[in-house]
C-alpha cells in the first residue's frame, strides 16, 4: 500500500517544502522570538507552526480548505485576521526598535512558554497563502481515494517537514554568530522587521487572493 501511494506523498510534501524553505512571515516571527527570547522559545514557536501546517493539511484533505477558498467572506475574514496579527507584530517590533530588549545573552535564559507556540499556530492559520499552498499540495497528491493510514502518514510528514524546516531557521537565527550581529544592530533589525510585518499586513489586506 505504501509503495502505491509513495509518489503521491512525495509530490504533496515537495510542494509543502517549497513554502517551508521560502522565508516569509513565519521565519520573521521565528527571528523575533530567537533574538529576543532565545533558542528554546524559537523552537517552541516552530511546534505551533508545525501544528498549524497539520491543521491546514487536514482541512484541505477533507475539503474544508477548498470551501473556505470559494467563500469570499471566509477568505476575507482570514485575510483581515492575518493582517491584524501582522500589524500587532509590526507594532511590537517598532516598540523594540525604540526601546531595544535586553542583550540576547540575558534573553537566552527565558524558558519556552505556551504563548510562543500559540503565536506560531496563529501565524500559520491566518495566512491565506498557506491555505492555497496546501490546496495545491493536496490536489497534486490526489488523496481522494487514499486510505486513512496513508493520510495519517502524510499529516505526520507534513508536521515533520514544517517543524524541522522552520526549526533549522530557529537554530540558525539563535546561533551565537547571529545573536552577536543582532546585539550590534538591534534597533535596525527590529525596525526592518517592523517594516516587513507592516508591509506584509498591508499587502495581505489589500491584495485579492
Amino acid at each position: 500500500m505504501l509503495a502505491e501511494w509513495l509518489p503521491n506523498l512525495l509530490a504533496g510534501w515537495g510542494i509543502q517544502l517549497l513554502g517551508v524553505l521560502s522565508p516569509g512571515p513565519g521565519v520573521a516571527l521565528i527571528l523575533t522570538v530567537a533574538t529576543t527570547r532565545g533558542r528554546g522559545p524559537a523552537i517552541t514557536t516552530c511546534l505551533g507552526i508545525g501544528t498549524g501546517a497539520v491543521c491546514l493539511a487536514f482541512a484541505a484533505i477533507i475539503g474544508l480548505g477548498a470551501l473556505v477558498a470559494q467563500l469570499a467572506w471566509a477568505m476575507t475574514a482570514v485575510k483581515l485576521a492575518g493582517a491584524a496579527y501582522l500589524t500587532w507584530l509590526a507594532w511590537k517590533a517598532f516598540g523594540r526598535a525604540v526601546a531595544p530588549p535586553p542583550p540576547p545573552a540575558a534573553a537566552f535564559r527565558q524558558p519556552a512558554t505556551r504563548g510562543v507556540a500559540l503565536a506560531g499556530l496563529a501565524m500559520q492559520l491566518t495566512n491565506p497563502k498557506a491555505i492555497l499552498y496546501w490546496l495545491a499540495a493536496v490536489a497534486v497528491a490526489n488523496f481522494a481515494a487514499a486510505p486513512w493510514p496513508v493520510i495519517a502518514l502524510f499529516l505526520l510528514g507534513a508536521f515533520l517537514n514544517s517543524f524541522l524546516g522552520h526549526g533549522a531557521w530557529a537554530v540558525a537565527l539563535s546561533s551565537r554568530a547571529f545573536t552577536a550581529l543582532y546585539a550590534r544592530g538591534r534597533r535596525w533589525i527590529e525596525a526592518t522587521l517592523g517594516g516587513f510585518f507592516a508591509f506584509t499586513a498591508f499587502k495581505l489586506a489589500t491584495t485579492r487572493i
